[in-house]
């Protein structure tokens, strides 16, 4: 239920107009669909709300959160608030058509971004048909598939500060790398924290027929290649230079391996799927028995794309 005056530790939240819930399975907001439980689970009403709700709310933990792919929620639940954008930023404009210039908010799911173009004769987003999460988290990570990666189309980010504050960064202000996002000259703070609440997509002119033809096979390449009938969290490890995870996972032998209720996928070596009984513990130890074998094996050593947040013992 939605509320207008909360509580956090006995503290008052006034004017938030978001919804605020204890105690929230992480296991229905994470495509592994596995998880303990959060402390704080808020759902805010919009970006406003959102900066009113982060001035008010001064619990040291904070984890933002889209689609929940890419996202590991450890069994022992997340100590502190969780805050579950998608479908909250949502906000996806056409800009300025001559200028090329879209913007959608942190909330919104890449996959609706590469529709939203090319209904605008806009090109150079069909990409993002293939990244299963949202703005927010794509910026994170610099999300990429199919040879093309988020920070290529980004002009400019729109942050949000712990303290509520919201304001633009150009895309130059970050060193861009694989999978990887930070900020030339980070502030030296410990305490502030900083968001992506939105951005701003430089594109191509280009022709929706063209666009849409491009987004239909790409997605058809993903059908084909990767395990969407069952909970997964998409890649799971980054691609070391010049070769494959899944390469190496597959030439080690692990397709089809088992912890628990985890599985990697006979499909594609570089996922791990939830077979219906998982738990967040089968899927970690399933992460490190792979970089542990594959470092024994190879040589190389795999690095996880998957964010991994809360508690393996604690049951909040």
């Amino acid at each position: 239920m939605p509320f207008t005056n909360c509580e956090i530790e006995g503290e008052s939240l006034l004017g938030v107009r978001g919804e605020l819930r204890i105690r929230e399975p992480m296991s229905k907001h994470t495509t592994w669909r596995v998880g303990g439980n959060a402390e704080y689970f808020y759902i805010p009403a919009d970006k406003q709300d959102l900066a009113q709700f982060l001035k008010q709310a001064r619990l040291e933990s904070v984890h933002m959160i889209g689609l929940g792919s890419n996202l590991l929620v450890r069994d022992g639940g997340v100590r502190g608030i969780v805050i579950a954008l998608h479908a909250r930023l949502n906000d996806l404009q056409l800009i300025d058509q001559g200028m090329r210039l879209i913007y959608a908010g942190a909330g919104v799911a890449c996959a609706k971004i590469a529709r939203f173009a090319a209904n605008h004769d806009l090109a150079g987003a069909e990409f993002l048909a293939g990244i299963p999460g949202t703005v927010g988290g794509a910026l994170t990570m610099n999300a990429g598939c199919f040879g093309s990666e988020m920070w290529k189309i980004v002009e400019r980010v729109e942050i949000i500060h712990r303290n509520g504050v919201i304001c633009d960064r150009q895309a130059c202000d970050y060193e861009i790398g694989y999978r990887s996002v930070r900020l030339r000259h980070p502030r030296i703070d410990a305490v502030q924290s900083e968001w992506f609440a939105g951005c701003y997509f430089r594109l191509q002119h280009g022709s929706q027929a063209e666009s849409r033809k491009m987004i239909k096979t790409l997605l058809a390449q993903r059908i084909a290649a990767q395990p969407l009938d069952q909970p997964n969290a998409g890649s799971v490890f980054r691609n070391p230079h010049g070769d494959h995870a899944a390469r190496l996972i597959e030439s080690c032998g692990f397709k089809k391996h088992c912890i628990g209720g985890a599985m990697v996928s006979p499909k594609h070596a570089n996922f791990i799927v939830n077979t219906g009984n998982a738990r967040a513990s089968d899927i970690e130890a399933l992460i490190l028995f792979i970089q542990s074998r594959v470092k024994e094996q190879t040589g190389v050593e795999l690095i996880p794309e998957v964010r991994m947040i809360g508690d393996a013992g604690r049951h909040a």
